[in-house]
């Protein structure tokens, strides 16, 4: 009766779900669980995915430039060439001209190139002989050959004289600042070596 098929319904409905249950948890036991595999096979179904959509991308832009094509020399052919006016011609003549002359102008300014200075040989004395090489050689006693040799104990002394000056001069200036001074006066100095 009423009651009997009710129960049947419910255990039908209860037993499917039981089946179901157990599908589920038996697909899961068989379930892959490899993570790296599956974002494999994930990353292979987006490339996949993205190589099917720059295809249709690609078959579009070909439709639509053969589209614009197809409209481009149809309406090439109906319009005949534009005609130019005499000032048009004008401003296209005269703006080739000044393009000419700019050019002109340019290879103007290009400067020649400079004589190369180490193959010049002003202060050099050329030697024919054994004895012209030797006086050649010889140093004159009133020019200093090496200045150089002596700019350190050149600049101690000069340092010293002046350095008291200047604190007196400048007793607010730190001794960084006296030395920048200092190093002025001896690039102008008659005491620099250099400078002689």
């Amino acid at each position: 009766t009423k009651a009997v098929d009710a129960r049947n319904r419910k255990a039908a409905v209860s037993q499917e779900k039981d089946l179901v249950t157990k599908a589920e948890a038996e697909a899961a036991a068989w379930a892959d669980d490899d993570k790296t595999a599956n974002k494999k096979a994930q990353r292979k179904n987006e490339e996949e995915t993205k190589r099917k959509a720059a295809l249709e991308r690609k078959k579009l832009a070909a439709d639509l430039l053969a589209e614009e094509e197809a409209a481009a020399a149809q309406v090439g052919s109906k319009t005949p060439a534009k005609k130019l006016t005499q000032a048009e011609l004008k401003r296209k003549r005269e703006k080739e001209e000044r393009l000419k002359r700019e050019a002109e102008a340019n290879e103007e300014k290009e400067e020649p190139i400079p004589e190369n200075l180490n193959r010049v040989m002003t202060d050099v004395e050329v030697a024919q002989s054994v004895e012209q090489a030797i006086a050649a050689l010889e140093v004159d006693d009133g020019i200093d050959a090496h200045p150089e040799k002596r700019m350190k104990a050149a600049w101690t002394a000069f340092e010293e004289s002046r350095i008291a000056q200047l604190r007196a001069e400048n007793p607010s200036l730190r001794l960084s600042q006296i030395r920048q001074m200092l190093r002025k006066e001896w690039q102008k100095s008659p005491l620099n070596p250099m400078n002689k």
